[in-house]
């Protein structure tokens, strides 16, 4: 039996209420910090629904998804452990669930486009603070109910303005007792409401290093020279994060600074049609250069089936700077957008999680309070283990 906080009672009550009303809004927004139980309430709003169905004699088939093939694989597994998966139950990425691929004659996946429809009585999204508005519309478009949750003390979407967790209809906000314990948990509850982090060891794999620790240097060259794909490198300047991308390289034996076959990379624009987007990660598989400018790539992309194969930018690789497409259309042409990914900046870490994460606190001189509190409380609530923070 599972002890529900006054919060989580109240979402159950009120979701359950808007799902079995006649005349209901098609979409509700549920907000939940880290530790509030979001994905134990998703699994028992699911299984509530299905009841409800079984008594009124009727089929109910759900569609779970979330943006990124990791947070996918993360909420499969947790409702797995909850056992509430039914074999008419899909669990997917958004652009699995309503984009198809199309192939050409050889059976090579060319692009992708929106289904007609999905056969789905209810979708059921996890870290929806992650969508943005042009997949957000798609969603809609089906007439399906959607119950849409997500952190909302988490950043928003990369571009735009769209926030659908921005003021979520439903907050879970009381931490849970066995959540309450684990110093990841203590530290994001510090960084969301102070905006601060205290240097100190909070566990054996929890520690935060301050500039006058006598091994701030030894402790982040450690943790960088031994890095591992299962590991997430953050920090906030795209400067910092083109040097540690090339010290990670070279304590990997890459001597060149190109791209080769086996350097971890990462989207940088959205492609809906070959199906990556913005903080995608992936290994490359193959890479050959066409021109200066131009590289065709086979990328073997993170948590999904199918590789990415194309042409990518090459001035991108180590550049500090974006894109400026009124100035490089002509070179950029067809090509997408990919950088080194061996260290990201928060933002684009958003929707993944590492057993590991080494944070570099880094604040832009032009952030509110509000914004970097919401940058320190993303990068910290990436970490599922191990966290090590490095301060100024």
């Amino acid at each position: 039996m599972v002890n529900l906080s006054k919060d989580q009672t109240k979402a159950l009550k009120s979701i359950i209420k808007w799902y079995t009303s006649e005349n209901k809004p098609q979409y509700i927004t549920l907000g939940g910090y880290a530790g509030t139980g979001k994905t134990t309430l998703i699994a028992l709003i699911k299984e509530a629904l299905i009841n409800i169905s079984k008594r009124n004699k009727k089929h109910i088939k759900i569609a779970l998804c979330s943006y990124t093939g990791r947070a996918t694989q993360n909420l499969k597994t947790k409702l797995k452990e909850e056992m509430v998966i039914k074999g008419t139950d899909t669990v997917s990425t958004i652009h699995g669930l309503i984009y198809d691929p199309i192939e050409n004659s050889k059976g090579i996946i060319i692009g992708w486009r929106k289904k007609s429809e999905i056969t789905a009585d209810l979708i059921i999204i996890d870290e929806a603070s992650m969508i943005d508005e042009n997949i957000w519309i798609d969603l809609l478009s089906y007439n399906v109910p959607i119950i849409a949750v997500g952190d909302h003390g988490q950043l928003p979407p990369i571009k735009g303005s769209f926030n659908l967790m921005q003021d979520p209809q439903l907050k879970l906000e009381n931490i849970h007792r066995q959540a309450a314990n684990d110093p990841i948990i203590q530290i994001s509850i510090a960084a969301r409401k102070h905006g601060n982090v205290e240097s100190g060891k909070f566990s054996d794999t929890v520690i935060k290093y301050s500039q006058d620790d006598y091994d701030y240097g030894e402790a982040n060259v450690d943790l960088l020279e031994n890095y591992t794909e299962d590991m997430l490198i953050l920090c906030g300047y795209n400067s910092t994060r083109v040097k540690i991308n090339q010290f990670i390289r070279s304590s990997l034996g890459f001597d060149t600074p190109e791209p080769q076959v086996g350097d971890r990379v990462i989207c940088l624009r959205n492609n809906h049609l070959k199906s990556i987007y913005n903080g995608m990660l992936g290994t490359i598989a193959s890479i050959l250069a066409i021109d200066e400018n131009i590289y065709s790539a086979d990328i073997n992309i993170d948590d999904t089936k199918n590789n990415y194969f194309g042409k990518i930018y090459a001035p991108q690789f180590n550049s500090t700077d974006p894109i400026n497409f009124t100035k490089d259309r002509l070179k950029l042409g067809k090509a997408d957008l990919f950088d080194f990914g061996y260290a990201l900046t928060v933002h684009k870490a958003q929707g993944s999680q590492a057993k590991k994460v080494v944070l570099f606190e880094e604040r832009f001189s032009k952030m509110s309070d509000d914004q970097w509190k919401r940058w320190l409380y993303t990068g910290i609530t990436r970490a599922q283990s191990e966290l090590y923070l490095f301060g100024k």
